[in-house]
Parts: C-alpha cells; sequence; structure tokens
C-alpha cells in the first residue's frame, strides 16, 4: 500500500516522548539525496548539496517559519501539541505547550496542537489552531492570542491546517478536516466542505473554492496574482493554482504520476522562490518546480514531508518538516520575503 500523509501517524504514537527530542546537526539517512530531472535547476540546486538532520523524535513535524527578526524557527508537532523553535546556537526548545487546546479541555479531535504557522506584516504570529477551530495572532511579548477567524456562515471551521499572507494583508487559509477524530465523519464537522478561505483585513470571510477534497498547503506567487493550494488525496494528488478571488482554477502540478511506495507522502505545504520556483512537498520530499509547474528536480528526503520554508540570514536555506524531523538543505534560491 502506498504510504499517505498521515501513514505514519499509528507507529509515531510511540515514538520517543517529545520532551527527550534530540539535537543535533548530522546528515540525513542514506535515502536523502537532490534528484535532477532538468538542467535547469541546477541554477536554484546543487545536485550534491547535504540534506542536514537538525532534531528528531517527533510525532507529526508541520508548519516551519522562518523569523527574520529573533533569527530562528518555529515549528510543530500537530498531534504532540507543541510548537518548537529552533536556532543555529540553542537547537531544538520548546515554545509553546500547548500550541492548541490542553489535553482535557476538549474531545474530539485527533491533533488538537496548531498546525500552520506565518509571521504576519506586523511582527506577531499567524497560528492555525486544530484545537480552537481558529485562526488566531500571538503578540511574541504577551503571548496573547487574538482570534481572527473562527467561524464561517455562523458554522465553525473543521481544522484551519496552513496560512499566508497577502501584501494587502488579506490572509488565505485551508481548511480540512484532519484536527477531527474520524475527519469527514466527524459529528462535530460543521461545514458542508473542506474550504480554502480569504480574510480580508476589514475582516470580512469569503470562501474561495469548497470542491477540493483535502485543502492543504497555501502559497502566493511573487506578484500576488496566483494562489497555489495542494491538495492531500491519494487519488487526486494535485497542486491548483487560483486567482487570489477564486474565480478560476486549473491544475498546476499532478504528483501522481511520482507516487509509488518507496515515495511516501502526498503534495502538502509550499515554499516560493523570489524567481517565482515553487519548492512543494510531495511524494519522496520536496518538488522543485518551474512557475508553469514542470518539476526540475525532488529533494528527497526519505520520509513523508509535510511542508518547508526558507530561512537563515540570506534566506537561501530550505528547511524542511520530514516527518518525524526537522531537515534542512542550502540552495541557490532567495525566499519570496528576502527579496
Amino acid at each position: 500500500m502506498i504510504q499517505t500523509r498521515r501513514g505514519f501517524m499509528g507507529s509515531a504514537a510511540a515514538a520517543t516522548l517529545l520532551s527527550a527530542c534530540a539535537t543535533r546537526t548530522d546528515p540525513a539517512p542514506s535515502a536523502s539525496h537532490v534528484e535532477i530531472f532538468d538542467p535547469a535547476a541546477t541554477s536554484l540546486i546543487d545536485a550534491s548539496a547535504p540534506i542536514e538532520t537538525l532534531s528528531s523524535g517527533y510525532t507529526w513535524s508541520e508548519g516551519p517559519v522562518w523569523d527574520r527578526a529573533r533569527n530562528c524557527l518555529y515549528f510543530t508537532d500537530v498531534p504532540g501539541n507543541i510548537a518548537w523553535k529552533w536556532s543555529e546556537g540553542g537547537g531544538a526548545t520548546e515554545f509553546l505547550n500547548p500550541s492548541g487546546v490542553a489535553l482535557g479541555e476538549t474531545t474530539g479531535f485527533r491533533e488538537p496542537g496548531a498546525n500552520g504557522l506565518a509571521i504576519a506584516q506586523d511582527g506577531s504570529l499567524l497560528i492555525c489552531n486544530h484545537g480552537r477551530r481558529a485562526i488566531e495572532k500571538m503578540d511574541f511579548t504577551t503571548g496573547q492570542r487574538e482570534t481572527l477567524a473562527a467561524t464561517f456562515n455562523g458554522k465553525k471551521f473543521n481544522s484551519p491546517n496552513d496560512i499566508v499572507e497577502g501584501p494587502d494583508g488579506s490572509l488565505f487559509f485551508t481548511d480540512p478536516p484532519y484536527g477531527l477524530e474520524g475527519m469527514n465523519d466527524s459529528p462535530l464537522k460543521e461545514q458542508d466542505a473542506n474550504g480554502v478561505y480569504r480574510l480580508l483585513p476589514d475582516g470580512s470571510l469569503t470562501r474561495l473554492i469548497d470542491t477540493m477534497t483535502f485543502p492543504n498547503g497555501v502559497a502566493l506567487s511573487p506578484d500576488s496574482q496566483t494562489l497555489y493550494v495542494s491538495q492531500s488525496d491519494p487519488d487526486q494528488p494535485v497542486i491548483l493554482r487560483m486567482s487570489p478571488d477564486g474565480t478560476s482554477s486549473s491544475v498546476l502540478f499532478d504528483a501522481k504520476p511520482f507516487m509509488s511506495e518507496s515515495a511516501p507522502g502526498l503534495p502538502d505545504g509550499m515554499a516560493v522562490a523570489s524567481s517565482g520556483h515553487i519548492f512543494a512537498t510531495g511524494p519522496g520530499g520536496v518538488f522543485l518546480l518551474s512557475p508553469e509547474g514542470k518539476p526540475l528536480a525532488r529533494i528527497n528526503t526519505g520520509k513523508a514531508t509535510a511542508n518547508c520554508c526558507f530561512g537563515d540570514a540570506d534566506g537561501q536555506t530550505l528547511y524542511m518538516t520530514a516527518h518525524d524531523t526537522l531537515v534542512r538543505i542550502r540552495t541557490k534560491a532567495t525566499g519570496l520575503a528576502w527579496s
């Protein structure tokens, strides 16, 4: 059976305790390597670039975001209900515990923790909180959280998953049912679709599309005129390109031909380079896609990889949350936020 996005979850429940997560900088397993499909990829990544393991022991690592103001990375362990902070000098340390809702405060959730994270233009932390079923904004100084959105048409979200902010302050986020026990069959599910939403600065909320089965990762093109949304569905493992108002959409990349027993994972999180190229998770690791959706290379992590982001002072290191690990690779691309 081909390993799906959440296929590791059952066996991972018995993994190493999160408090004992190892921190190190080691070469990743031998299965890790860069696979070049098109010579054009070599201007963006070296085929010989090493993949380093930075820390491990998580249940399902997700939601990485680089904090340029503090020179560190934040990421989440969604089932573990902890958000982690990683820095070059300090390694991985707990940042938010719980990251979502404390155990015992809610029932009916398979993943009560936070998932996707983003640094907002005002410097606060945007949080996709499964347990609260909400989009939140956290002040770094006080730790106080503000709920930005928790319902659509008077009904609670499923479990907001990933988020990106546009230059005008609009927030785009996905709302699959991964956080709920039973997912689509959960008695807690109130929405009639697994949607993609746009939240404007004035608080108005629009559902952009309601036909995706499992919308997941989300990103914007450099000119903010194209919204990329991944679908973590083994039957339709695609990345869509959409207009920001949701009036048009088409398939950018179909990962189906790359699915195999030896390439675990599905389309999930993404990071966009200033050149417009997309580093998109999928079967086997992270794909390097041209702006037109052509696969140029694949960073094979050897594990189902949930998400990625650019980081470091120059924005040329790609950090990847790969199942139970945090890994990184140096690239020749520069993250969009550094442009």
